[in-house]
């Protein structure tokens, strides 16, 4: 990188896409899913998951040699922005043990999966606020059967405006970020 840009957080609203890590399985994408969804393999870590309208996707591109994280605790420090925001609206939200990503009991609200190329972040996050969660009938989400996966708008009953979320998210990116930054 040439130092251009500083970190940088991105949000964005996907078209329906299933995309597949680097290191997914072919066979957690069903026979049930849905065909007028693209599949695309992606260079991220993780398996399979679905991106749609409603689901708030972040690409935070860092430098993470300007702050005092390896791999593991990005990935921590990531669940940690996403469960602090969920907690702004009564969301009480944990990490599973040995599962990637943000729960709330046994449903997955938040799926990580992130590359890092020379320090360099790429790829990020996705957080459930009101998407169509009928699309995840078609895959066994990030391979981990057995769960289920849950929204915003489904745990609260009601409408979550897309933008709070997003000054949210942001808010709390800067906090938890600010805190590992090197002096």
């Amino acid at each position: 990188m040439n130092d251009t840009v500083g970190d940088t957080l991105l949000f964005v609203e996907h078209d329906p896409v299933y995309t597949l890590g680097k290191n997914a399985n072919h066979n957690n994408l069903l026979n049930t899913h849905s065909t007028d969804v693209d599949v695309v393999q992606t260079d991220r870590g993780g398996d399979i998951t679905w991106h749609g309208p409603g689901q708030l996707v972040g690409y935070p591109i860092l430098d993470l040699r300007g702050y005092k994280l390896n791999v593991k605790s990005y990935m921590n420090a990531l669940e940690d922005v996403l469960i602090n925001t969920l907690d702004r609206y009564g969301i009480k939200a944990t990490r599973k043990a040995g599962l990637t990503g943000v729960w709330v009991d046994d449903n997955k609200i938040a799926a990580l999966g992130v590359k890092i190329s020379r320090w360099i972040t790429m790829h990020g996050f996705a957080l459930n606020v009101q998407p169509d969660l009928s699309y995840y009938k078609g895959i066994i989400p990030c391979g981990i059967s057995g769960y289920g996966v849950t929204s915003m708008e489904q745990i609260l009953g009601s409408t979550v405006e897309m933008e709070t979320v997003k000054t949210l998210v942001s808010e709390e990116f800067n906090r938890v970020f600010s805190l590992m930054k090197r002096a």
